[in-house]
């Protein structure tokens, strides 16, 4: 059980750092507040929501 929530952890810090550093390449607003935001959010913004997930996407090809 451990193993799995280091694991989910791990997946969660991965995506907001990739998310992070590719975020200029994405259609979002450039401001900080946004940035933050939408790198925290990033799990439940993915499952819900199309465009994110390609901006996502684009962000991850950085």
């Amino acid at each position: 059980m451990n193993v799995i929530i280091f694991g989910l952890g791990v997946i969660y810090v991965a995506g907001i750092w990739k998310f992070w550093n590719g975020f200029e390449k994405t259609n979002f607003t450039r401001s900080l507040p946004n940035r933050i935001g939408l790198a925290l959010l990033w799990p439940a913004l993915f499952l819900t929501n199309g465009s994110y997930r390609r901006n996502f996407r684009k962000a991850l090809k950085g």
